[in-house]
């Protein structure tokens, strides 16, 4: 923050202060400094989802009494929850100051944080982040209420690493958990700790780790441990990180950015012994390996001019063609290329070739993450290869996430990954071709849908279904896909149903059930509401998408584009209020009514019901849901109310080529979570 000091004046004589302030503000602004002066926050989000306060309403007085308040009870303690208010007007505050923070300055920035929100916020729960504290407030009661939705600061430092970002990271996480444990555990009632860890000679690492004090030890340790995910997701490379949340926040640096002498310090020295195993330790291994690769590459010299005596006939573009392409290639979990004879590696020039230069005229749609080509190979076989971004870091993820994924997953409702290929900064997947395209230019177009009778469309639903207890069940990983909608359930020149797309699936151990995170993705519409609120997604999450899917099929509308109709926001709620009212068969479209049972569409409806309600404990897994769809008979039980809305979208890409797509495009929503 600039500030200027500005000289007494006597007697009126002089420069007094309304000229001072006018003129630092217009050499700030000629300079461009003055954003600097008017936004020292770190992050704030207004969650206008909820509804906003009208002004001069009763809960907007109460807001600014609550947001009056806070400052002065926070400064003593440095924590503070509140109320004001009856009824729906009720109003809840919380405020909550680093704790190293002294009483000044953390009443300091508490009152500047409650001016500040009022000025970017009229939503009915909103909060704002600054270094040395954060404010929030809500119309519901979230005390106690753990939900992680972190953020990463602008403020974050964007100075790479000198050099061996995975020690760095090892000592970094050395640190973090252990002050980690202890803020959650040890000092349970401040739950704040700094700590420090020496590095190098030259250089250490201090971390500081704090959680909201109505938190339980456990919910504390929950959201630092996901804080630390979101930390290493954005910054382990980088020389300092933040990630801010409603509950816990956590920093690191390579200078000493807090104030050391009000709260106690950890430090996590590594001991002498210690230090001489591991060199011993890697002069061993390092001998070791020198032998190895010596030996190693002893061997592939023999062997290579074994081969080349065998191939000087062949010309010298295909022997130099087998020399740098492995026959096939795997991507680890560390990014690490290996080879396999299971997934097809294929060179940039075959691909090319095949694509006609990734021409125009053999493009299948636009994605967020690259582009789609219908491809031919050199023995006639039609392909579907996706170009990704070529300097996009999310398209490497989602190139080694398909890969590490789907490569060894056979079903028939899968879209099957054929091969790949990774030349500098180019990252291709290739697929077997869909010739029907995808689901959703049947469903929705009216011409198209008129070539779906009831027969393909129950085959379909129950095609899709097969596929999702397959990833969810029947596979030798549990697999959430997080973005199931019907452009990504492609069509076989049979009209089987394939699923597609998992760029942005999640792989869960054996005995997991849910997961939660920051980074929220998916498609409006199709996301479970516990998901776009919150962050948490499960087997549940995709039943939910699922069910969305069936009733959009049955119905021929889109759930998230209903609310152009006269009849309900979303088909969610439509569906719901004619089902409450016994006209539950007004939703099926005219055309399905004709070729189908009247019974059997019915079931689906119900079925579909069951699978959106919005408690996911209330929804069936997907083998219920293959078991109650082949079942012509049995009672069904009776569904909640669903989700009606899911989330507000910030910011989607590109869509526009959703109906012109074999291996579909992604959807990436920026969500605002609960």
């Amino acid at each position: 923050m600039l500030r200027f000091d500005v000289p007494e004046v006597e007697n009126g004589e002089g420069w007094g202060p309304h000229f001072y302030f006018q003129f630092s503000f217009i050499l700030l602004s000629m300079l461009g400094l003055h954003k600097i002066v008017e936004a020292d926050y770190l992050t704030y989000s207004c969650q206008n989802e909820y509804g906003n306060h009208s002004t001069n309403s009763t809960f907007e007085s109460n807001l600014k009494l609550l947001l009056d308040s806070l400052p002065y009870n926070t400064a003593t303690m440095g924590f503070n929850n509140t109320t004001v208010g009856e009824g729906p007007n009720r109003v809840y505050g919380q405020a909550l100051c680093r704790g190293d923070a002294t009483s000044t300055a953390c009443e300091s920035c508490v009152s500047n944080a409650s001016q500040e929100i009022m000025k970017l916020c009229n939503a009915k729960d909103a909060i704002i982040s600054y270094e040395l504290c954060q404010v929030r407030y809500s119309f519901q009661d979230f005390f106690s209420n753990m939900v992680y939705t972190g953020k990463y600061p602008d403020s974050n430092s964007q100075e790479k690493l000198a050099s061996d970002p995975a020690r760095f990271y090892k000592y970094l996480m050395y640190l973090m958990n252990n002050i980690s444990n202890e803020a959650a555990y040890v000092k349970s009632t401040q739950m704040f700790v700094m700590g420090q860890i020496n590095y190098s000679v030259s250089q250490t690492i201090y971390g500081l780790v704090q959680c909201t004090r109505d938190m339980s030890d456990m919910d504390c340790n929950s959201c630092l441990n996901s804080a630390l995910g979101d930390l290493k997701a954005c910054c382990y490379t980088r020389e300092g990180g933040t990630v801010v949340s409603r509950t816990c926040n956590v920093r690191y640096e390579l200078y000493r950015f807090f104030n050391g002498s009000t709260t106690s310090m950890l430090s996590y020295p590594a001991s002498t012994g210690d230090k001489w195993k591991k060199g011993m330790i890697g002069l061993v291994v390092g001998i070791l390996g020198l032998l190895l690769a010596v030996l190693a590459g002893s061997c592939a010299v023999y062997f290579n001019r074994k081969k080349a005596k065998q191939d000087l006939e062949r010309s010298p573009r295909a022997l130099l063609h087998d020399l740098i392409n492995p026959v096939g290639v795997e991507i680890t979990e560390d990014g690490n290329l290996v080879s396999s004879e299971e997934l097809p590696f294929m060179d940039l020039a075959t691909l090319k070739a095949s694509t006609d230069d990734f021409s125009s005229s053999n493009k299948l749609g636009q994605g967020g993450f690259g582009t789609v080509y219908k491809g031919v190979l050199s023995d006639g076989k039609e392909v579907a290869v996706k170009r990704l971004s070529r300097k996009s870091w999310q398209g490497l993820e989602e190139f080694k996430n398909e890969v590490i994924l789907i490569a060894k997953l056979q079903h028939r409702n899968l879209v099957r990954l054929l091969g790949c290929g990774i030349e500098g900064d180019e990252k291709l997947l290739v697929y077997e071709f869909m010739p029907n395209k995808s689901l959703d230019i049947y469903i929705f177009d009216s011409d198209k849908r008129a070539q779906l009778d009831w027969c393909t469309c129950i085959s379909i639903i129950n095609g899709i279904a097969r596929g999702l207890v397959y990833l969810h069940e029947d596979s030798r990983l549990r697999i959430i896909h997080r973005d199931l909608k019907p452009s990504n359930v492609l069509l076989d020149h049979e009209m089987v149903a394939k699923i597609s797309d998992f760029g942005m699936a999640r792989i869960f151990c054996e005995n997991q059930s849910s997961a939660n995170t920051r980074r929220v993705v998916g498609t409006y519409g199709y996301m479970a509401p516990e998901y776009a609120m919150g962050g948490l997604f499960s087997v549940k999450s995709d039943v939910f998408s699922f069910g969305v899917i069936l009733l959009e099929i049955i119905c021929g509308k889109r759930n998230s584009g209903f609310y152009l109709t006269e009849h309900a926001q979303t088909l969610l709620a439509y569906a719901w209020t004619l089902w409450t009212e016994g006209r539950e068969l007004e939703l099926v479209d005219p055309s399905l009514a004709e070729s189908g049972s009247i019974a059997e569409i019915a079931r689906c409806i119900h079925i579909g019901l069951l699978c959106v309600q919005e408690d996911p404990g209330d929804r069936p897994t997907m083998s219920e849901v293959v078991t109650l769809l082949g079942g012509q008979t049995g009672t069904l039980p009776e569904p909640k109310k669903p989700a009606f809305s899911v989330g507000r979208v910030v910011q989607e890409l590109d869509q526009s080529s959703a109906t012109n797509i074999s291996v579909n495009q992604k959807t990436v929503s920026s969500i605002s979570p609960r």
